[in-house]
């Protein structure tokens, strides 16, 4: 598991990526897509258009780390929103790994 912190900040592609790519392809859609900087330490989490595996690329200080994970029933609970990426507390990113749903709680208590 991905030893992340309350202070690392997540940012989960909202677009389906072709997850053949690898360290480079991520790479290069980190910096052109999503405007980024994948040596910033920060965790870039991509889905495939099924969204049953995600990869995980992140930076750890010496080098890149490209890490998948593959479901073998049900589909990752991935939020929508307009844009190209949405950023996640470490909570939520931690949720969605598990295989449980991320909603945002905006309008859940009653007036």
């Amino acid at each position: 598991m991905i030893n992340a912190t309350p202070a690392t900040r997540v940012f989960l592609a909202l677009q389906p990526v072709d997850l053949r790519k690898s360290f480079n392809g991520l790479c290069g859609y980190v910096q052109e897509i999503l405007r980024q900087d994948p040596l910033s330490g920060y965790l870039f989490v991509f889905t495939n258009r099924h969204r049953n595996r995600i990869k995980i690329l992140f930076w750890d200080g010496s080098g890149l780390w490209c890490c998948a994970k593959r479901l073998e029933r049900g589909r990752f609970g991935w939020p929508c929103g307009e844009g190209l990426q949405v950023q996640l507390r470490v909570e939520k990113w931690h949720a969605l790994v598990n295989g449980l749903e991320v909603r945002e709680r905006a309008g859940w208590y009653r007036k």
